[in-house]
């Protein structure tokens, strides 16, 4: 939007860029969002308000109610792994609606999964994920798609950002995405980036969350991670054709 400042202001005096942090690019840890909420913006433009204020409705829509304990627990053939990864417990919090807790597992299990030099250093360069097995990414997205009934997930969050991409006046330009899935919200006119430590503001809810809300990858240290994430091969899959579109 050429009425926003592509800036990031941190309560602590921090400045940020949008389109790479100022901390080293492509290095991710495992839990970090941002430290505060960051602002991306002077007062918004009529255009961005609309769209903000659609997603809050489309969010708010009256929808039959999805129960993901009704669903079966998931099979040995849902739960694959070629790096001994043990997904149950991700399955167990989704099943149960502790988003919250899914979302931290998945954090952790991509940090597993990403192989021995991850796991020691407890983060996961962009460079990495390119790596990661297939079979390991698909079991942990088709849990995400199954007991969110398709709302939330990697290949949900790829769409979007290959939408926003096509409406964003630069390439680059994060923020489009972020917008779409509720990344970002207005706070006395200004716009900035949900809370993740401290007040976390972030949605743990299947039914007030924005589609595609979770799960959180953090942009602190720059957006190739999650970029990355978008481009694995392994949502190149058949079943994934539709959602990537």
């Amino acid at each position: 939007m050429s009425s926003l400042r592509i800036t990031l202001v941190a309560a602590a005096g921090l400045v940020l860029s949008c389109q790479g942090f100022t901390t080293p690019a492509g290095q991710i840890g495992g839990n970090t969002w941002a430290r505060r909420g960051v602002s991306v913006g002077s007062t918004l433009s009529a255009s961005t308000k609309k769209s903000l204020a659609e997603q809050a409705a489309e969010a708010k829509k009256e929808k039959p109610k999805f129960d993901p304990a009704t669903l079966p627990p998931p099979t040995s053939d849902e739960l694959k792994s070629e790096t001994g990864a043990d997904f149950m417990p991700l399955a167990t919090a989704l099943m149960t609606s502790d988003w919250k807790e899914a979302d931290k597992i998945t954090r952790e299990m991509l940090i597993f999964i990403a192989g021995a030099g991850p796991r020691s250093r407890k983060f996961v360069y962009w460079t990495e994920v390119p790596k990661i097995p297939v079979v390991d990414f698909v079991t942990m997205e088709n849990l995400w798609l199954k007991y969110s009934d398709g709302k939330f997930g990697y290949t949900v969050q790829a769409k979007f950002w290959k939408t926003a991409q096509k409406q964003a006046e630069e390439p680059e330009d994060f923020e489009v995405f972020c917008r779409k899935i509720g990344w970002n919200l207005v706070d006395d006119e200004l716009e900035r980036k949900r809370r993740w430590f401290g007040n976390d503001e972030f949605i743990y809810d299947l039914e007030e969350a924005p589609k595609g809300h979770l799960p959180l990858t953090s942009a602190l240290r720059g957006t190739q991670l999650f970029k990355a994430i978008c481009q694995h091969p392994a949502w190149d899959r058949p079943e994934y054709a539709d959602k990537k579109k």
